[in-house]
């Protein structure tokens, strides 16, 4: 990975943090904000693979994890978005997705995300929420993400795809 395109993926995923946990904590949705960081994740997996995508996903959910008003285990957002990074990077096209694909394929990060989340919380004995409201997070995280992706999507993938393109081997 080059140092620009870490300096700029470590900035994506601090001001979807900051807008994420600041500036849409006060329009949350039944208590649900959108996951920009998610987001962001889809958006380097989409691009630049797997690889450059757990790392990605790991770091972000570190950060998602740690920034405040985290009322859970450190760790379980870090978890679901490492496995988040790692999925979509692995189905990813090898052509340049369609806008119905990258919605699909936010659909269900988001749905796969939020379920790790919960049901590491579940394991960990540190459930948040119960199993009935799981279901309506689960359901109003999904049309969060889905309705934020082409605001989103499109200049983080376009950002990271001029940062280096990729070189046929």
């Amino acid at each position: 990975m080059s140092a620009l395109r870490a300096v700029v993926a470590a900035l994506a995923v601090s001001l979807a943090l900051v807008l994420q946990v600041s500036v849409f904590g006060p329009l949350a949705w039944e208590g649900v904000v959108p996951n920009l960081c998610l987001l962001v994740v889809v958006a380097g997996a989409l691009t630049r693979g797997p690889q450059f995508a757990m790392v990605l996903g790991f770091g972000a959910g570190l950060l998602l994890d740690l920034a405040p008003p985290a009322d859970h285990v450190a760790g379980r957002w870090a978890l679901a978005l490492l496995l988040v990074g790692y999925l979509v990077g692995r189905v990813r096209p090898e052509s340049r997705p369609t806008a119905t694909t990258v919605v699909a394929t936010v659909a269900a990060a988001s749905f796969v995300g939020t379920s790790v989340f919960a049901l590491s919380g579940v394991v960990l004995s540190d459930p948040v929420v119960g199993v009935g409201e799981t279901l309506s997070v689960l359901a109003v995280s999904l049309v969060w993400d889905v309705l934020l992706t082409p605001f989103v999507l499109p200049p983080l993938m376009a950002l990271f795809r001029r940062l280096e393109p990729v070189h046929a081997l």
